[in-house]
């Protein structure tokens, strides 16, 4: 009984992946005509915030209520002696003379203000599909636009594990526009930044990461179960018909060949070669023979191994920049997508990505 209960299920899980197969298709070609008719449509109005007035505000708040609790009495019996017979007002006293050199001071006082090194904040919370990438490219374009080559500088908060190739590598080409325009980029690890996510960051000019945060990682890795004998044992046939020698090398169904995987580890060998050469590009300081081992270290350690080039979190530099001169977050916020449109990604996700993630 049992075995006959077990071929069953393995027919009814087969038949289940065939219609998944078949049904991802059909919403992945619904998908596409969607969108190439009515467009992408996911953009938003671009968000910006002065963190300044934010930061001045909180604290602003706390000397208040550290005014109320600290110095209440103190200030109370100030202000009474005040109103006391013979008491002096703060305010009593001869006004100063209004000196002539007043709206040259303004105008120098203007003129600094100006020249005041001004700083975008931008953020990028990395899935595996590096997904975040659509609004990077919108804020970096933004940036471009308005910002100001030696004077301005772009901070980007950068939390992520990697992901898939192509994803990555086009969130890094992103950043590098910014060094292309000689912009100052400055990358902050709070928390990880590894393989794919530290590929971004070391296109920054510096980089920062807090004493315990994640980075390096600097390989690549790919796996995929394979079904093929167990479908083999209970008598179900899956073909595979491909054109070219190479078009599949390893099968989640089918049987897969020494051939196949010795060229699919071809393909992660040299897929692992690029990431060295993008990383010598932008830090040729690293002894890529001791790091580019897949390994990963903290803050601290990656300090002495020129991974990091400062230790510190985001909100030291955000405080910093707030010091210097005006700072700015800049948020391309993205329209939730449609129903057939995240049909359509998942299962181009399950279908592709397990290939060549960094």
């Amino acid at each position: 009984m049992w075995p006959e209960y077990f071929l069953f299920l393995l027919k009814t899980l087969t038949l289940a992946v065939a219609v998944i197969f078949v049904v991802a298709a059909v919403v992945s070609v619904v998908a596409q005509a969607r969108n190439t008719q009515a467009g992408d449509g996911r953009l938003k109005p671009l968000k910006i915030r002065r963190l300044n007035d934010e930061i001045e505000s909180r604290s602003k708040q706390l000397r208040e209520a550290l005014k109320k609790t600290d110095g209440g009495w103190k200030a109370k019996w100030a202000d009474l002696r005040q109103r006391l017979p013979g008491g002096k007002k703060k305010d009593q006293g001869d006004a100063p003379a209004a000196t002539e050199d007043k709206p040259s001071q303004a105008a120098e006082e203007k003129g600094e203000a100006d020249a005041a090194p001004r700083t975008f904040v931008l953020r990028f919370h990395g899935d595996i599909r590096a997904s975040a990438v659509e609004a990077l490219r919108e804020e970096v374009s933004a940036v471009l636009q308005a910002a100001e080559p030696g004077r301005d500088r772009v901070l980007l908060v950068l939390d992520s594990p990697g992901g898939v190739v192509p994803g990555y590598g086009l969130a890094a080409a992103q950043l590098a526009r910014l060094r292309s325009a000689e912009i100052e980029l400055v990358a902050v690890v709070d928390r990880v930044a590894a393989s794919g996510g530290y590929m971004m960051a070391a296109v920054a000019n510096r980089i920062v990461a807090a004493p315990f945060a994640i980075v390096g990682s600097i390989g690549v890795v790919a796996q995929l179960p394979n079904i093929h004998r167990l479908l083999k044992r209970n008598d179900i046939d899956v073909e595979l018909h491909t054109a070219g020698q190479y078009k599949r090398t390893l099968t989640l169904l089918g049987e897969n060949t020494e051939a196949g995987r010795e060229k699919f580890r071809e393909e992660l060998e040299q897929t692992h070669l690029l990431f060295k050469q993008f990383l010598n590009r932008y830090r040729p300081q690293l002894d890529l023979d001791k790091l580019a081992t897949g390994e990963h270290w903290y803050g601290e350690d990656a300090l002495g191994l020129d991974l990091i080039d400062e230790i510190g979190t985001s909100d030291d530099l955000v405080l910093a920049a707030v010091e210097q001169g005006d700072a700015y977050e800049i948020v391309q916020p993205m329209k939730k997508r449609g129903l057939l449109t995240r049909l359509s990604a998942s299962a181009q996700s399950a279908l592709s990505e397990w290939r060549h993630p960094l």
